[in-house]
């Protein structure tokens, strides 16, 4: 038998997602279901590739996308590719990956069933680092670019604090109503309208 999702973060009559917790860094993998069609996209093979397979095939899942090239978001990709499903990433991030299928690119749109799913490119935390919205829902997936508290770790080379800075002023506060659902890469969710009053203390800060 499949392995079943652990914990279901979100649901509506249109949309459910599953969220599992993988791998040394405790990474979110998510997978976002059209309930509507059965089928699925999961966002960033990061880790435990036999668990991540599972989930695959018990929830339809067709496509595979990465919010980013850093290590423990990457170490499924070879595995879920084998297996046949095809990895999207970022070209900035490309390079980053064993290997991959196609290119994000900003502002396109992935169908999941009957699902639209916009790409968001979020630059800072890597160059690449795009978040996905789901259109008609309050879902937004945000890697390592935003989380509860502030902005990505942008201590590693080819990362930028004021380029995700500008990312999350621009491309997500700007963006997004303050009940968007933000379901970052590591830990717990939050809210834009969570986030968004603090941007001034994280420039202050510097982090």
């Amino acid at each position: 038998m499949p392995q079943s999702p652990t914990e279901v973060d979100y649901r509506d009559a249109r949309v459910e997602v599953h969220r599992v917790v993988v791998g040394p860094m405790a990474n979110n993998v998510y997978v976002l279901r059209c309930r509507d069609t059965g089928e699925a996209l999961l966002v960033d093979a990061a880790n435990e590739h036999d668990r991540l397979l599972g989930l695959c095939t018990a929830l339809g899942v067709r496509q595979v996308v990465e919010t980013h090239g850093h290590w423990d978001h990457i170490q499924a990709v070879t595995a879920v590719r084998d297996a046949g499903y095809g990895v999207a990433v970022a070209a900035a991030d490309a390079s980053m990956l064993p290997s991959y299928d196609s290119v994000l690119e900003d502002e396109s749109t992935l169908e999941v069933g009957r699902l639209r799913v916009q790409v968001v490119a979020t630059p800072g935390h890597t160059p690449g680092s795009v978040c996905f919205a789901v259109e008609g829902t309050p879902l937004l997936f945000t890697g390592d670019t935003l989380f509860p508290g502030g902005p990505g770790n942008t201590s590693f080379e080819h990362s930028d604090f004021a380029t995700i800075i500008d990312s999350i002023e621009r491309r997500l506060f700007a963006s997004f109503a303050p009940d968007t659902l933000v379901l970052p890469g590591h830990g717990a969710g939050t809210t834009i309208g969570a986030e968004s009053p603090h941007l001034s203390e994280w420039v202050e800060r510097g982090w």
